[in-house]
C-alpha cells in the first residue's frame, strides 16, 4: 500500500515534533515548512495526499495560501487550522473549498480522525453502504416477489431508485451488479403485473386503477390553481425516478417537500402519447376523435408534440377553469434562459406550464454520439451526468427564482427510460412504427410470449390507424429488432437508453409538490 505524504504549513513548526512522531508511527510521511511561500514551492514539487495549513503566518495568510495552493492542484484536500473561531475566516476558508476545519490546540488523535475522515472516505462509505445492502437484499426480494398493488411496487421502485443513488458513491462493484440482477428481476415482475392489469384499468372504471397520465392535470394541478397565487407546473421529459432523486438534494435549500407521489404513464411510453394525454387530460383515441386536427399520427412527418399548448387550453376550458396562464417549451440553454428573464412576467400569471426537453435529447444524444455513450456506460455515471447538467442548468436557477418570490412548484415528467439489452425478434410491414420499445401496425408477426400485446387498441383507448392494427410492448430490458441488418441493430442500440415500453423506470413517473422554505 503506497504510503500517504502529507505537507504540514505553521510558522511555529518547532511545537510539532509530537505529532510528526505520532503520524510517522502511524504509516504516514509528514513534511514541514514555516510559510505560505514555501509550501507553494514545495506543492509545485512533490505530490502531497493532503495539507495541514495554518491560518496565522508571516507574509501570506493561510487563505492566500490556501487559494494558490488550488489554482496549482485543485483536487488537494487541505485541512485549515487556526486559534480563532470567527465566523469571516470559517467562511472565507470554506469558500475555498477546504476539507475540514480544525481550532488550536490540536491533538494527534483529532489530526488521525481528519486523516481517516478524508483519506479513507471512499473505503468508509464502501464498507458502511454496502454492509447495509446486504441487510436490505432480502427484503428487496421478498418485496418483488410479493408485490401485487400499486402502491406496493411504488414502495419497491422507490427502494431500487434509492439504492441505485447509494451505490454510486460505492467503489464495490461487485453490490452494484447484485443492483443490477435485483432491477432485473424487479421489472421481468413489474411487466407481468402490468400485462396482468392494464387493460382492466384502462377500461373500465377500476377501484384499484393508479392515477394515470391523462387525470394527473384535473387530479394534481388544477386543485392547486388560485388567483393571484402562482402555481409553476414543471415537465421534466424523460425523468426516472432515480434522476429527480439526484436532483432532490439541490433544492432541499430553496424549497420544501409538499408530497411526492408515483403515477403511472399510459403506453406506449413515449412523448407522443404520454405528454399529449397529460395535457389534454384525454387518452390517444379520444384527442384523435374529438380534437383530429390537434392529434398527429405516427407516420405523418409532422412533430409529434406541436399541439400542447391547444390541448391544454382546451382541457382548461372543459374544466371551466378561467385563469391567467402560458405554455413554455425549452430545449436550450438559451430557451431556458429567456424565459428566466420574464420572471416578473411569469409570476404575474395564476399557471405556468414548462416543458424542459434536456434529458430526453440527452438519452437521444447518448445513443447517437460515441463520447457520450462512452462517458455513461453505466447507470452511475448515467445518473452523474444528469445532475451535472441540472446544478447547471437555468432551470435551477428557475427554481430559485420561483421561491424566492414564493411560488408553489409542481415537477413531474411524462415518461422514463431504460437501458436495454436483450433483442427481441418482429416481423412487420412498411408502416409498422420504428420504436425501439413498442410497435404498431396492422401485419406484425412476433411471439406473444415475449411481449405484451394490445390487440384492440380501441379498448384502452389507442388510436387504430386501420381495422386490423395491434400494439405491441416490449417489457423488462428487451428491445424489438427487425429481422432485417438484425445484427448491426443489434450491436447499435444494445445498452442505449429508450422509452416505449414496460418498466418501472419508463412508467412508474414522480410526482412532486414544492413550495418555497
Amino acid at each position: 500500500m503506497r504510503q500517504i505524504r502529507i505537507l504540514w504549513v505553521d510558522d511555529e513548526v518547532g511545537v510539532l515534533r509530537s505529532h510528526i512522531l505520532y503520524l510517522k508511527e502511524k504509516g504516514f510521511e509528514t513534511d514541514t515548512c514555516q510559510s505560505g511561500n514555501d509550501a507553494i514551492n514545495m506543492v509545485r514539487e512533490k505530490a502531497y495526499d493532503i495539507i495541514f495549513l495554518d491560518e496565522y503566518m508571516p507574509g501570506l495568510s493561510g487563505i492566500e495560501t490556501l487559494r494558490r495552493i488550488k489554482a496549482i492542484r485543485p483536487s488537494i484536500p487541505v485541512v485549515m487550522i487556526t486559534k480563532s473561531e470567527e465566523e469571516d475566516i470559517m467562511d472565507a476558508a470554506i469558500g475555498s473549498q477546504i476539507a475540514d476545519y480544525l481550532i488550536k490546540p490540536v491533538k494527534p488523535q483529532q489530526i488521525l480522525l481528519s486523516l481517516k475522515r478524508i483519506l479513507d472516505i471512499d473505503d468508509i462509505v464502501t464498507r458502511q453502504t454496502t454492509s447495509v445492502f446486504r441487510e436490505e437484499f432480502g427484503s428487496i426480494t421478498d418485496m418483488i416477489s410479493s408485490a401485487s398493488t400499486f402502491e406496493q411496487w411504488s414502495d419497491l421502485y422507490r427502494k431500487l431508485a434509492f439504492w441505485q443513488g447509494e451505490l454510486i458513491r460505492s467503489s464495490d462493484t461487485g453490490m452494484r451488479e447484485v443492483l443490477r440482477m435485483q432491477d432485473s428481476d424487479a421489472n421481468r415482475a413489474f411487466g407481468k403485473y402490468i400485462s396482468n392489469n392494464y387493460i382492466r384499468w384502462i377500461s373500465t372504471d377500476a377501484s384499484d386503477r393508479p392515477l394515470i397520465s391523462p387525470a394527473v392535470m384535473s387530479k394534481k394541478i388544477f386543485p392547486l390553481i388560485r388567483k393571484n397565487a402562482p402555481l409553476f407546473f414543471i415537465v421534466v421529459d424523460n425523468m426516472r425516478l432515480d434522476q429527480w432523486l439526484t436532483m432532490a438534494g439541490d433544492l432541499s435549500q430553496i424549497m420544501r417537500t409538499v408530497s411526492e407521489e408515483l403515477y403511472l404513464s399510459i403506453l406506449p411510453t413515449t412523448t407522443q402519447y404520454s405528454r399529449n394525454a397529460l395535457f389534454a387530460g384525454l387518452m390517444p383515441a379520444a384527442i384523435d376523435e374529438l380534437m383530429p386536427e390537434y392529434w398527429i399520427n405516427e407516420n405523418d412527418e409532422e412533430g409529434k408534440n406541436i399541439n400542447e399548448e391547444k390541448l391544454l387550453g382546451k382541457n382548461l376550458q372543459r374544466a371551466g377553469i378561467t385563469c391567467k396562464w402560458s405554455y413554455n417549451k425549452i430545449s436550450s440553454d438559451t430557451d431556458g434562459r429567456t424565459l428566466n428573464d420574464k420572471i416578473t412576467q411569469l409570476i404575474a400569471n395564476d399557471l405556468n406550464v414548462v416543458v424542459y426537453n434536456f434529458v430526453d435529447m440527452l438519452s437521444h444524444a447518448r445513443t447517437e454520439i460515441g463520447l457520450i455513450r462512452d462517458m455513461t456506460g453505466d447507470e452511475a455515471s448515467w445518473l452523474s451526468l444528469t445532475h451535472s447538467w441540472f446544478i447547471h442548468s437555468p432551470l435551477l436557477e428557475l427554481l430559485r427564482l420561483v421561491s424566492a418570490r414564493g411560488a408553489r412548484v409542481v415537477i413531474t415528467t411524462d415518461h422514463g427510460s431504460i437501458k436495454v439489452q436483450k433483442p427481441v425478434r418482429v416481423v412487420g410491414d412498411r408502416q409498422t412504427s420504428v420504436n425501439l420499445r413498442y410497435k404498431t401496425g396492422r401485419n406484425l408477426d412476433y411471439n406473444a410470449r415475449d411481449l405484451f400485446e394490445i390487440t384492440s387498441p380501441g379498448k384502452v383507448g389507442l388510436p387504430m390507424t386501420n381495422i386490423t392494427s395491434k400494439y405491441i410492448f416490449a417489457c423488462g430490458n428487451d428491445f424489438l429488432v427487425y429481422p432485417n441488418n438484425y445484427n448491426q441493430i443489434v450491436s447499435y442500440y444494445r445498452d442505449s437508453f429508450q422509452h416505449g415500453g414496460i418498466s418501472l423506470y419508463e412508467m412508474m413517473l414522480p410526482l412532486i409538490t414544492l413550495e418555497p422554505l
